[in-house]
């Protein structure tokens, strides 16, 4: 079996600047890349502390129509932790959401693309 490692995500945006600012400041994601190879293409890259998969966002890169990327989500120790870590940034998040499956937090990018955190439910050891 080939090993197929999901390293990079397009993100549909409409400003470059207010998405830079709101990943790489307001989130704190590391800004990796910010490159505009001329007037067609401009790429910025940034990774979630942790996350061995980076998303793209600039000019040239998506088709989508910024806003409509939906269901993107990454995965936490603790969702409490979280939670206070974006709220204290800034960020309007919903309250966390309990389900059997994990904990969730919701938010969205200025654009409207939506993201879920999620805390994985502890797992009964004896049961695997």
């Amino acid at each position: 079996m080939v090993d197929y490692k999901l390293e990079l995500i397009g993100l549909p945006v409409a400003d470059l600047n207010v998405s830079r600012t709101f990943y790489g400041e307001t989130l704190g994601w590391p800004v990796d890349f910010d490159r505009e190879v001329d007037e067609k293409i401009h790429f910025i890259q940034v990774t979630p502390p942790g996350s061995a998969c980076s998303i793209a966002f600039g000019r040239g890169i998506s088709e989508m129509t910024p806003g409509t990327l939906r269901g993107l989500q990454v995965v936490v120790t603790s969702a409490d932790e979280a939670h206070a870590d974006l709220t204290g940034r800034g960020v309007e998040c919903s309250a966390i959401d309990d389900q059997p499956w994990g904990r969730f937090i919701y938010f969205s990018d200025p654009d409207g693309n939506s993201w879920a955190v999620q805390e994985l439910p502890k797992r009964d050891v004896e049961a695997q």
